[in-house]
């Protein structure tokens, strides 16, 4: 469906020049990148923002006797324009941005905080919202309309409906001043990750790194003018294998300490006292709404409820993993020692003796695996997955415009050869993307006036990139991530939804990660390597001396990998259970948060405060438990397949009908019962890493 604008008071000539006001006029509707500028967006929000104004104006307005129509699907409806330019500024500024989208986002976040606030603190709305709820049983809704009339209510609630004059105004300008402070952690995060290279000018300090590493750093000197030297950065495919294999030991301290102290180095771009500021409106926000904490209001929407059920599960996981850490840091002591090294292991240390404690138990390192991993056959071979699970085929589509010249365009089919989606993948860094990786949407599934809205999907990754000599080979750890984004995407393109607020990954945060890590299971399967894992220079399959060996090696480490994660799930926690709307020193807070857990002091927490941008930037604050919760789903689910065949098509359509269908159009522990037909065992997980006994 084309947006069609109402009427505004924009002048005609910039209407026509704005390519958020009309048609883009692309197949699908694929937003129009090619004509889009930076000096589109400040009016397409402005306007977008005036049209949506004017909606719920026309709701409020209305003399009929408030239903589930004329209210709850109207205020659902409205907004399209604020949407469509929403979503590709946002994910723009995210993997493409510049020095104009930053001042863009800096000016309109508090406008948009206060644009949402007008609309959740609409009395009249509210009232006619609240009528319809009181009234729901008379409607015989449907079980969709009932979860969008039910998470509507809650979201008015949630977003302060029900407080008075003076909390009003303090919850609009703690909304205003969050909006702001997220986006500035976010902006210094990036800087500082751009800020750093390590530079090497002698060869000697390269004693130790693969030829592919070498390789690397010189492209990333030529890429910064530098002739006769090596430039690696703070993004993982540079920093890690750095890690890994360089002998020089000062060198791995230096670049470690960089990734560490990002947001931390007491500059202009410092986020501690931002982190702690955010923290602290957020606790008073949550008792203006009647919350003990922060995580209290926001695990009240979650699966799991309460702090004390994430504790609980955290709390578990740590009992059973911190011991196997302790015995791996023996180990990697060990090593150290018979190396006559002289020195207690140190944090920049663990990644390089652990890689050689794998290669002399194991008979096995990354720059074995790596030439099998070419980043075009291991997309292949996951998009071969996802054809054999639900029947879905993808096409290049080169006439489509894209995000960014790196970025590819496929047109997904379903099984029947009709149209899907649109999928992007985005795969390389780059100094205008921030760091990770994830999956994202320029248009949501949505069904209006009989029509389906198809979704437009986007996945963007941070892998290796190619060099001069060799296409852009994978770590394994690549290949999960990529098999786990995959996932989020096929939850948002096999979306089957009516209404837009639900369809898609619009879940709990606990269970949005079901669908992208019950992936990563397939990436690892010896039948599935077999088809996609093939040398990039013989084209041969790898052998299954190799997959053996990572079978034997699945649960090494694995002690490390999880203490890692969870102190940062409990560093969250820490953050987020506070009960005073108090100004914390964060690097001391950080300190005791770790303390109290009893993290050893060879191991870093995997985000500390400083760039922690998943809580902080991000939509994951109180939820970075969610990867462990989700991870006693996707553990307990996969064993279905297990008990069946990888590709049983009974149990992939229960998947796809039960939980990427179904968005948030239901409680997703029903949802997941459905699927498996009893809820999941918890210790499955726990024994899938090796950690219980």
């Amino acid at each position: 469906m084309a947006y069609m604008p109402v009427n505004n008071d924009l002048d005609n000539m910039d209407k026509q020049e704005n390519p958020f006001f009309k048609p883009y006029g692309t197949p699908f509707e694929v937003p129009d990148f090619s004509n889009i500028e930076n000096k589109h967006f400040m009016p397409a929000f402005e306007i977008g923002m005036q049209e949506q104004e004017r909606e719920v104006a026309l709701i409020t307005s209305r003399d009929e006797i408030p239903d589930f129509e004329n209210v709850i699907v109207a205020l659902d409806h409205s907004g399209r324009l604020l949407d469509r330019v929403s979503s590709v500024f946002f994910n723009l500024s995210s993997a493409n941005t510049n020095d104009a989208i930053k001042a863009i986002a800096k000016e309109v976040a508090p406008r948009l905080a206060a644009h949402r606030d007008n609309i959740s603190l609409n009395d009249e709305l509210f009232r006619k919202v609240k009528k319809v709820y009181e009234k729901r049983d008379e409607f015989n809704l449907a079980v969709e309309d009932s979860m969008l009339l039910e998470k509507t209510y809650k979201n008015f609630i949630r977003g302060g409906a029900n407080l008075d004059g003076e909390k009003k105004d303090r919850f609009r300008e703690i909304n205003k001043e969050l909006s702001v402070l997220t986006v500035q952690f976010g902006e210094n995060l990036l800087n500082e990750t751009n800020d750093f290279k390590l530079v090497i000018e002698n060869q000697d300090d390269l004693a130790g790194l693969p030829d592919f590493v070498i390789a690397m750093g010189a492209d990333e000197a030529r890429a910064n003018d530098m002739e006769n030297a090596w430039v690696y950065t703070l993004q993982k495919p540079s920093l890690i294998p750095f890690l890994q294999y360089a002998d020089n030991r000062s060198l791995r301290e230096k670049i470690f300490k960089g990734y560490i102290n990002r947001g931390d180095n007491d500059n202009e771009q410092d986020n501690k006292e931002i982190a702690a500021k955010i923290a602290a409106l957020r606790v008073e926000r949550a008792h203006l709404l009647g919350f003990d904490s922060h995580a209290a209001y926001v695990l009240d929407n979650n699966m799991a409820k309460t702090p004390e059920n994430v504790y609980n599960l955290m709390d578990k996981v740590w009992k059973a993993a911190l011991p196997v850490a302790k015995e791996e840091a023996a180990n990697l002591q060990k090593m150290v020692d018979e190396e006559d090294g002289g020195f207690d292991l140190q944090p920049w240390d663990w990644w390089y003796y652990a890689e050689k404690l794998r290669k002399e138990k194991y008979n096995l390192d990354d720059e074995q695996l790596k030439p099998y991993f070419e980043l075009d056959n291991v997309k292949n071979g996951m998009f071969e997955v996802a054809g054999k699970l639900y029947g879905l085929t993808f096409k290049v589509r080169t006439d489509l415009p894209k995000p960014h010249p790196d970025a590819i365009a496929y047109e997904v089919f379903d099984t029947d050869g009709s149209h899907q989606a649109i999928l992007f993948m985005d795969f390389f860094p780059r100094e205008s993307k921030r760091a990770g990786a994830w999956m994202s949407s320029y248009r949501k599934q949505y069904r209006e006036e009989g029509e389906n809205i198809s979704p437009i999907i986007t996945m963007v990754m941070n892998f290796t990139k190619p060099t001069a000599d060799t296409p852009s080979l994978l770590t394994f750890d690549e290949v999960s991530t990529m098999f786990h984004e995959f996932g989020h995407a096929l939850h948002g393109m096999l979306s089957n939804c009516t209404y837009e607020m639900l369809s898609g990954t619009a879940v709990s945060r606990d269970f949005v990660e079901l669908p992208s890590q019950i992936m990563e299971n397939w990436a690892a399967e010896p039948i599935v390597l077999k088809s996609y894992a093939k040398h990039y220079q013989t084209g041969q399959p790898i052998p299954d001396e190799l997959i053996d060996k990572m079978k034997a090696s699945k649960h090494f480490n694995q002690g490390f990998a999880t203490v890692e994660f969870t102190a940062a799930a409990y560093l969250d926690m820490a953050w987020h259970t506070l009960e005073k709307p108090v100004i914390e020193n964060a690097r001391l807070f950080e300190n005791e948060a770790m303390d109290r857990i009893g993290l050893i002091p060879e191991i870093v927490v995997r985000y500390r405060t400083t760039y922690f941008a998943h809580i902080f930037s991000g939509g994951y604050s109180s939820g970075y438990y969610s990867y462990q919760w989700a991870e006693v789903l996707d553990a307990d689910a996969f064993q279905a397949f297990k008990e069946t065949s990888l590709f049983d098509q009974k149990t992939a359509k229960a998947f796809r009908t039960h939980i990427l269908e179904k968005g948030g159009t239901e409680d997703p522990m029903k949802l997941y019962i459905q699927f498996r037909g009893k809820e999941p065992d918890p210790d499955a997980m726990l024994k899938r890493k090796g950690l219980k006994i």
